[in-house]
């Protein structure tokens, strides 16, 4: 038997996965899926809309109400959870403030508040002054570079100024023949030292004298220097656009996050949905897992559930409009979705804000307070209480609940 079973394989339970094999314990992680990294933009937004755009998360973080995932968490424990994260990674994967949001050019031109972002990144923050070359590549059709060049032009900076940018296009296939090449056709080929010079020397050709180089997000998968190699070749400071997914920085951090847990020892399942339960003392003894030829328990001393919400199927929707926790029969804060999806596609979606309520552990609660399974924690969007997409909060939730239910578990949370 293995001491902590975590289910999901996104940030959140990845990171809870991570934390508890720091601590000593041993681990399996069990995924449907590969989780919903490569659908990210490869950084970690803590607080970035309520509603008005933020520059300091934290403390957006310490005013939010009652019944938000933060709010049992508080803002020291969400910057220090983030920290040990960026920490982990190093600084090759994430740099940046909790405290302090970067706001980054997107793939249509607007501003993206994030707290840390990757090092190919963050020289593309908005100051007012700030000059832009937007290059985009003829093969590559996510990057629209007039588009983006044309937003950013009539973007203000955070801090009062303007910014000023330009297009401009290369032509370089990525592979011969290719008709529809994606992000991470690009990034496979930029693993290539002798592409990503030809890149380069593209790009150059064609930049100008702008202060910062903006490219798509395809800046190698799996070698880590590509962008310095850029940007080193240009002789200025580039930042990576990331594009629609597949996500190359959200792969990235993917690689990185499952390769070290791995090296931590935790086991790795991937390919079987968890199906039920076996009920032990108060909690859990076991979770069925659907694998090939008949289902398997796995049991364990605690679990973690980190399936994600809506976005990946953990909570079901039926034809008439129940809501429901398919694996383990959960209460949640609302079962009728049918007055709280809006007339207006743009407003507030209050069903999305539907989730699991939890105890100031982390443990799933009923509408009176009680502890449904004892030994059972549950993290990231799978909890009640935020609109995580509106308010740029989902990586923050996140890695701040995953923090939580792994320390409570090890008995290291304060």
């Amino acid at each position: 038997m293995t001491d902590v079973v975590v289910i999901g394989a996104g940030l959140a339970g990845l990171t809870a996965a991570l934390r508890l094999a720091r601590a000593g314990k041993t681990v399996t992680l069990t995924t449907k899926g590969p989780g919903g990294l490569q659908l990210s933009q490869g950084t970690v937004d803590i607080m970035g809309y309520t509603p008005d755009r933020v520059s300091a998360p934290l403390d957006a973080v310490a005013a939010v109400a009652d019944g938000h995932p933060y709010a049992s968490v508080g803002a020291a424990a969400v910057s220090a959870a983030v920290s040990w994260l960026a920490d982990e990674l190093g600084p090759e994967f994430l740099v940046g403030d909790p405290s302090r949001n970067y706001h980054l050019p997107t793939a249509v031109g607007a501003l993206r508040p994030t707290a840390l972002a990757q090092p190919s990144m963050v020289a593309g923050d908005a100051v007012g002054g700030k000059s832009y070359a937007v290059v985009g590549v003829r093969q590559l059709k996510d990057f629209p570079a007039d588009l983006i060049a044309g937003n950013l032009a009539r973007s203000t900076a955070p801090d009062g100024g303007k910014l000023s940018a330009h297009a401009a296009w290369i032509s370089l296939p990525a592979r011969k023949g290719e008709a529809d090449p994606t992000a991470l056709t690009y990034a496979r080929a930029m693993d290539d030292q002798s592409f990503a010079a030809a890149f380069a020397k593209a790009v150059a050709a064609v930049a100008g004298n702008a202060d910062v180089v903006a490219l798509p997000a395809v800046l190698g998968i799996t070698r880590r220097d590509v962008w310095r190699q850029v940007a080193e070749a240009l002789g200025r400071d580039i930042c990576e656009i990331p594009l629609p997914p597949p996500s190359v920085p959200g792969l990235r951090l993917y690689d990185a996050l499952l390769a070290m847990v791995r090296a931590a020892g935790v086991r790795f399942i991937q390919g079987s949905r968890i199906t039920g339960f076996t009920a032990g003392d108060g909690g859990l003894a076991s979770v069925t897992l659907a694998s090939a030829g008949a289902p398997r328990a796995l049991s364990a001393g605690s679990f973690v559930f980190a399936p994600g919400g809506f976005e990946s199927g953990a909570l079901d929707v039926d034809s008439h409009g129940t809501i429901s926790e398919p694996v383990f029969g959960l209460p949640l804060t609302a079962t009728d979705a049918t007055p709280l999806i809006p007339s207006v596609y743009w407003g507030p979606h209050a069903l999305f804000e539907v989730g699991v309520r939890t105890d100031g552990a982390g443990r799933p609660t009923d509408a009176d307070g009680a502890v449904v399974h004892t030994n059972l924690y549950v993290a990231g969007g799978i909890i009640a209480g935020s609109e995580r997409w509106r308010e740029k909060s989902g990586d923050g939730i996140a890695v701040a609940t995953a923090v939580r239910a792994a320390d409570h578990i090890t008995g290291g949370a304060r």
